[in-house]
């Protein structure tokens, strides 16, 4: 009796409202943005060049686990994550995508010795369009035509955030054919595989109901472990061996480390609350936000593609968020 009284007395929480989900899904996007333009910057003012990147990276992914076990321990999922959890669930909800993302960055990594900074950086924002095309085929989420229209206003903004920030490296002394099959192939079949893999979380977070944290926590492991591995025969590998994880470190290398960390939290979160998609749109404002910080902290103004790309970011994310898909009624 005494039971049920404490029980009665401990109202569940009611759901958010749709208000306080979009209220939530701002922030998350706000921050993300932040973040990613920040990103740059923050890693070129704090990181050596001494540092190991497969040791930052290594002790980046720790960060994500940790952070994201903290945030589970705080919203009260860890226990019941600890007893449901299965192996076989989490190879099913996160090791696929984290073996997809890990095949793209070797395929970007490929692709970006072989190609113009210019080139690949326009080529890998076909990735947006590919990730619209896998929510469609794996969720059968639908766009309305003014959310297309809005897909390749973003891509056009983009394309001309890519002339803005365009180097003078450019692919010199190969022939056509390498260029075709080391940098082009390569650079789409990565676009292809970052959309699925993204359409992938999206459908384990909102159909499985997988939290992000965990879905965080696993991909997190099951990419240190593929880096781990590649550690045994790669440069890095034999940098670690000789020096230590944390030669060329100071204690303001963990600055970038762990606002990369929470930025990895960040997508995930995003990722589960407004998809794969709006991720999209957020990466490409996160370019402007670098450039903004550029100009305030450096003094480097912004180019005129960057100014003629702001209101196209803006027009795309309004006419996208403003004009949903809506199924229609059928006639009685």
């Amino acid at each position: 009796m005494a039971t049920a009284t404490a029980a009665a007395a401990k109202p569940k929480r009611p759901p958010p409202t749709s208000d306080q989900m979009n209220a939530k899904v701002f922030l998350y996007s706000v921050l993300l943005a932040l973040q990613y333009g920040a990103q740059p910057l923050i890693s070129k003012r704090f990181i050596r060049r001494e540092v190991i990147v497969t040791s930052s990276v290594l002790t980046c992914e720790v960060a994500k686990v940790i952070c994201a076990l903290v945030f589970m321990a705080r919203d009260g999922s860890l226990k019941k994550v600890y007893k449901e959890w299965t192996l076989l669930g989490a190879l099913t909800a996160s090791g696929l995508p984290a073996a997809i993302y890990a095949l793209q960055n070797s395929l970007l990594q490929i692709s970006y010795k072989n190609l113009d900074s210019l080139t690949f950086s326009m080529l890998n924002q076909t990735k947006i369009i590919f990730t619209a095309m896998c929510t469609y085929l794996i969720l059968r989420q639908k766009q309305s035509i003014q959310q297309v229209g809005a897909l390749f206003l973003l891509i056009i903004a983009a394309v001309l955030l890519s002339f803005g920030e365009g180097s003078s490296k450019r692919s010199s002394g190969g022939n056509s054919d390498q260029i075709w099959f080391n940098g082009i192939i390569p650079v789409l079949v990565a676009s292809v595989l970052s959309g699925l893999a993204s359409s992938l979380c999206q459908w384990a977070s909102q159909v499985k109901k997988h939290s992000s944290y965990l879905m965080t926590v696993e991909m997190s492991i099951v990419g240190s472990l593929c880096m781990l591995a590649s550690t045994a025969k790669s440069p890095d590998g034999e940098a670690i061996r000789k020096h230590g994880l944390f030669y060329g470190w100071t204690i303001l290398t963990w600055i970038p480390v762990m606002s990369n960390a929470l930025g990895g939290i960040l997508v995930g979160l995003v990722t589960t609350h407004a998809g794969g998609v709006r991720k999209g749109f957020v990466i490409v404002s996160a370019l402007l936000v670098t450039a903004l910080l550029q100009f305030i902290f450096e003094g480097k103004p912004p180019s005129l593609y960057c100014l003629a790309s702001l209101p196209l970011v803006v027009s795309s994310i309004s006419i996208y968020q403003k004009y949903p898909y809506r199924v229609k009624k059928k006639e009685s």
